[in-house]
């Protein structure tokens, strides 16, 4: 565990919007994050940290997608909208309520060591976010500005998953590597674990390979600007990112929290989620700079530490409010949302793509729970035998989590290694609900996969049983249906300095690439390729860079991906060469890995006669399931309608199922 006096949070706390390293290549010693260079007077005033680089980040995007909006585009866009929302408060709908999902990635570490944070913490930084957006009284979000606002957000843990099942709205995910850098956080960590953005808020809280970042979020975007076509923006990486030691507030600290003051007051991710829900940065980026606000007085630039009233400038203010949460003061002094940054929020989330599907989520309605209900989940194992002689033999590990209401004191599991006899483990313990233990399989050769079930809790039938089957791969196995796959270059402005090649085991080179012309100072494009890779044989990706310095800080990245999307290796960070290795064999009993997120949709919803289906084939199988788990209509799809007039008034689930996924989406009966 990293020390406070060792750990620098704040640097990338506030890098909302990344943004690419841009021009010539730096001194080493210059600080830079997503193309800006930090001075020694902006980190002064955040103690050496960088508290956002949300601007950053959303020139990063722009300049990669030249269909993204510009910033003058997004305020055209929606200030129209803001007055409508101002001059019709009716339709702000009230109180809304984000669902949210926080992936807590680590790699392997217990709970409660870096950086795999507690339960505890994790849910201090919602009581934050709900203190701060909600102005309460007597928390430290209260205030008596004139202007200060109940923007009538708040958030909560989702209660119900991607599939249906219940959840307390933290996944916990082990992805092998200590620490992150921005650019694969975003080609890797987001795809590989976001849940849904159009019905969860995701938050992710990692540990940052630049010790001086504390966090990022990505701006809402429109679809809807004539002369563009319809660019819902990024919707893989769509969330908001915070280092482990910045998310949740020490005022909630139960003796297992992992923050480092300043900057341990929640506030990094209630600046991040203002990033998230449209508003920008107080001083607006430049000097005397708007923020688009009209109650927000003109700063002349960003404010550190906590001054002191008045604070008058040289733009013609005579007091800043540098207690605004989009400002950059130590969490400690940040207490205020205005009047019209409510406006603007609630506009965004009337209007804006994404941000308006997460108004009607029903996510964080919690379903009927049972009493006896575990839930199995396949940990990822981190030992990269399989492409050896003789592979070593590993432990493979699932998550064994209480869903039930009584407490999980015992469990029986039956598991399978590559296919073969069914055998069984039996753990027992106390588990109280939505806590969690893990299970160890015996040792088993470093190749396939393991999947595995539960066939009792408590020494009764598990009540719910969409929750009860996982699986693991084992090593760097890739098990597939199918041999084609693809392969992404995002390089840096220098790729000249770039080469790569894939080699099976014999050592011949299959594919490769190099030399790349520089771009300098354009941005390039990102260069992809279809690999076809015969099964049951081992590859060695490496690239190579002559000037020592991989792809050039954050804009750079490689992935590979299987047929399926599923992403197989990816990397960024590295000095003149790095290295995968996987071995791709058949498709075993788990079938193909895919990703875990849902592309099937329904409409509309809530519905009254018939649901309307899309990105499902029609004749794909489909079960309905009532909120207690009950089967209570089933079939195939016809046109791409599925009829329920017939259901009474309630809450259930429908389930596709097809030989590679099975995806189940919630909707509401009216």
């Amino acid at each position: 565990m990293k020390g406070k006096t060792t750990f620098k949070l704040p640097f990338l706390l506030f890098l909302t919007l990344f943004c690419l390293v841009f021009g010539q290549k730096n001194d080493p010693a210059d600080k830079i994050v997503f193309g800006k260079t930090y001075t020694l007077e902006e980190l002064r005033k955040t103690n050496g940290f960088v508290r956002c680089a949300s601007s950053e980040y959303e020139a990063m995007l722009q300049q990669k997608n030249p269909k993204r909006m510009t910033e003058q585009q997004f305020e055209d866009w929606i200030g129209p909208l803001i007055t409508n929302a101002q001059n019709n408060k009716s339709q702000n709908g009230g109180i809304i309520t984000i669902p949210v999902v926080v992936h807590v990635i680590h790699s392997g570490q217990a709970l409660g060591t870096a950086p795999n944070i507690t339960d505890t913490q994790v849910q201090s930084q919602i009581t934050v976010m709900n203190n701060d957006y909600r102005k309460l009284a007597g928390s430290p979000g209260a205030n008596t500005s004139p202007v200060g606002a109940d923007t009538m957000i708040q958030f909560a843990l989702a209660k119900v998953d991607p599939k249906g099942n219940p959840t307390n709205g933290i996944d916990r995910v082990n992805l092998c590597q200590p620490a992150w850098s921005t650019s694969v956080i975003d080609s890797y960590v987001k795809p590989v674990t976001i849940w849904d953005p159009t019905k969860y808020m995701n938050m992710w809280s990692v540990n940052f390979s630049d010790p001086d970042l504390l966090g990022y979020a990505q701006f809402p975007s429109n679809s809807s600007l004539p002369g563009l076509d319809v660019n819902g923006g990024y919707a893989d990486t769509d969330g908001v990112v915070a280092n482990y030691a910045t998310f949740g507030s020490s005022t909630y600290n139960d003796g297992t929290f992992l923050l480092s003051a300043p900057y341990d007051r929640g506030r990094t991710m209630t600046h991040e989620v203002g990033h998230f829900l449209g508003l920008r940065h107080i001083w607006g980026d430049s000097n005397c700079g708007t923020d688009y606000v009209a109650d927000t007085p003109v700063h002349r630039t960003s404010n550190g530490g906590c001054p002191v009233h008045p604070k008058s400038n040289s733009c013609g203010t005579t007091d800043e409010m540098f207690e605004n949460y989009m400002d950059y003061t130590f969490d400690t002094c940040m207490n205020i949302f205005t009047i019209n940054q409510k406006d603007r929020m609630v506009a965004v989330m009337n209007n804006s793509p994404r941000r308006m599907e997460l108004k009607a989520s029903t996510a964080d309605i919690a379903i009927p729970l049972f009493a006896n209900d575990g839930e199995l989940k396949g940990e990822r194992n981190c030992n990269e035998t399989s492409c050896a002689d003789a592979p070593t033999a590993v432990t493979a590990q699932f998550s064994l989590y209480n869903r039930g209401t009584s407490p999980l004191t015992a469990a029986v599991i039956t598991y399978s290694v590559n296919g073969g006899p069914q055998q069984t483990t039996s753990w027992s313990g106390n588990l109280a609900q939505d806590k969690y233990a893990i299970i160890s399989i015996p040792s088993v050769a470093g190749v396939g996969s393991i999947s595995a079930s539960i066939t009792s809790v408590n020494g009764t039938t598990d009540q719910r049983a969409t929750n009860n089957s996982a699986s693991v791969v084992l090593g760097n196995t890739v098990p597939v249906s199918s041999t084609n796959f693809t392969f992404e270059l995002q390089l840096d402005y220098y790729g000249s300095e770039t080469t790569w090649d894939l080699k099976n085991s014999a050592g011949t080179i299959l594919y490769s690439g190099g030399n790349y012309p520089d771009t300098d100072p354009n941005f390039p494009a990102l260069l992809t390729e279809n690999w076809t890779l015969p099964l049951n044989d081992c590859y060695t990706f490496t690239i190579n860079d002559s000037y020592g310095d991989g792809i050039y800080v954050d804009e750079g990245f490689y992935r590979i991906k299987n047929s399926a999307g599923a992403i197989i290796a990816a990397g960024q960070e590295f000095t003149d060469m790095q290295q995968k290795q996987f071995k791709v064999v058949g498709a075993l009993a788990t079938g193909e890995v895919t990703k875990d997120k849902n592309t099937a949709g329904i409409y509309p919803n809530p519905v009254s006669d018939v649901l309307n289906v899309s990105n499902v084939a029609n004749n794909t199988k489909y079960e309905i399931y009532n909120a207690v788990g009950q089967i209570v209509k089933s079939g195939a799809i016809e046109d791409q309608k599925i009829r329920v007039a017939e259901l009474t008034k309630g809450t259930y689930f429908i389930t596709f199922k097809n030989d590679k996924k099975t995806e189940s989406v919630k909707f509401i009966k009216k």
